[in-house]
């Protein structure tokens, strides 16, 4: 069994936006873990911005806390 990195109520991003609507959340909040797909543990994430729950696998997520890190536009 492959160990979950989130945790329930943790912010995310999508580390790959490839595909999505210039529209789609930036960030996203952990609400449900679920059974690993192809060895990655999968989440159930949720944005205020959407009226809908998607599904990511692990290794398409950063904490959200990272990729502000690493943004060096984020300066306060």
């Amino acid at each position: 069994m492959v160990a979950h990195r989130f945790v329930v109520g943790q912010s995310v991003r999508l580390s790959d936006r490839r595909g999505l609507s210039s529209k789609a959340a930036e960030t996203y909040r952990v609400t449900r873990t679920l059974p690993a797909r192809d060895n990655s543990p999968q989440y159930r994430i949720r944005s205020d911005a959407e009226s809908y729950e998607r599904v990511a696998k692990e290794d398409i997520l950063e904490a959200a806390e990272e990729a502000h890190a690493r943004d060096p536009s984020a300066i306060h």
